[in-house]
């Protein structure tokens, strides 16, 4: 599966955006020890990862506060390794996830024939995707980790929602923060 993930520094002067490998990454520590390593002091840092326009996730890092995370479909990115990082992480919170709600918002995956399995995996699966329990259809985690740098709960959503392509929207995201030509750059 091809990814792209970038890391977006906040400096004094805007964003410092440089692309990244994530070959390291096998955890949410990792994850967020690469992007803590691009922080200016405790400023901001964000992750943003997106696979095959599949889905695009948005990690948040302030100083040595826990990780804020916002992924666009949640049965998606759990079938990735990287994905499933994040995914795994809202659904152990137990309730602590902002779930956002959404009409259709389901605890299983469409299979084929768009029917869901009653225990939340593909009929043809012998464990939910995610390996520890169902993950839902669409966006999950905190929308609003991004509404400071003008970017609203709802846009966010808008652009996680149907018809959106994963990278078009990071594309979005980072015209919305004020750094959509540098991203470009490293894509």
């Amino acid at each position: 599966m091809a990814y792209f993930a970038a890391v977006l520094a906040r400096t004094g002067a805007g964003w410092d955006v440089s692309e990244t490998e994530l070959d390291d990454v096998e955890t949410l520590a990792d994850l967020t020890d690469l992007a803590r390593e691009a922080a200016e002091d405790e400023d901001t840092v964000l992750v943003f990862i997106e696979q095959e326009d599949a889905w695009f996730a948005v990690l948040r890092i302030d100083g040595e506060d826990d990780p804020r995370i916002f992924v666009s479909d949640a049965a998606a990115a759990a079938r990735s390794s990287y994905g499933a990082v994040l995914t795994d992480e809202l659904i152990e919170q137990d309730g602590e996830a902002d779930f956002d709600d959404l009409d259709g918002l389901v605890a299983g995956l469409d299979d084929e024939d768009g029917a869901v399995a009653e225990d939340g995996a593909d009929e043809d699966d012998e464990e939910p995707v995610g390996g520890r329990g169902a993950s839902p259809i669409g966006p999950i985690g905190d929308s609003e980790l991004l509404t400071e740098f003008g970017l609203a709960a709802a846009d966010l959503l808008e652009l996680a929602g149907e018809g959106a392509a994963p990278g078009d929207a990071l594309g979005e995201i980072a015209e919305a923060l004020g750094c959509g030509e540098v991203l470009e750059a490293v894509r």
